[in-house]
């Protein structure tokens, strides 16, 4: 199944990441490694959210996420939900 991680971030997020963004980029390389996120990024102009797509057997393997994210884990995320997404189109059916 798909699910998309939406995160809304604290003000200023480019600049408060940098010190986490290695740790962030170092998880969510996990979760692609193993196929289960495929797409993430935050929106821009402004940046004041993001999003991640997973696929996978259900939705607490994304609370696993969540919950190891230093970006969570130190404050910057201040609100995270998750979406089931039914896919009916595109490639990656």
């Amino acid at each position: 199944m798909y699910f998309i991680l939406f995160y809304n971030y604290v003000e200023n997020i480019i600049e408060k990441r940098s010190p986490y963004r290695e740790a962030h980029l170092g998880l969510t390389q996990e979760y692609i490694k193993r196929g289960e996120l495929i797409l993430g990024g935050a929106f821009a102009n402004p940046t004041d959210s993001a999003a991640i797509i997973f696929k996978v057997e259900d939705q607490t393997q994304i609370e696993t996420f969540v919950a190891n994210d230093p970006y969570v884990i130190n404050g910057l995320v201040t609100k995270w939900y998750i979406r089931e997404w039914s896919v009916v189109v595109g490639s990656a059916l």
